[in-house]
């Protein structure tokens, strides 16, 4: 299924997409990289804004189920 005015490319016509990214406050292409600045750039995680809220909201419930006081009246014991 293709959409309308979309053309499919054969694998011959494709050609190769380079990827630029900033270093140190300038643009490199990533292809210039050692082997292991590669690596390094491909492990990479990304922010999203979205996420980083919905760790803080799950964490803040996390942290006050684990703040209720304990029954005993004892604070418990660390391992």
């Amino acid at each position: 299924m293709t959409v309308e005015g979309e053309t499919k490319l054969k694998n011959k016509e494709r050609q190769k997409c380079e990827i630029w990214t900033r270093i140190m406050g300038y643009f490199r292409p990533v292809s210039g990289y050692n082997p292991g600045k590669k690596a390094e750039f491909y492990e990479r995680r990304y922010f999203s804004e979205e996420k980083a809220l919905e760790n803080i909201n799950s964490s803040k419930d996390a942290d006050a189920d684990s703040a209720s006081p304990d029954q005993s009246g004892e604070e418990p014991t660390k391992h």
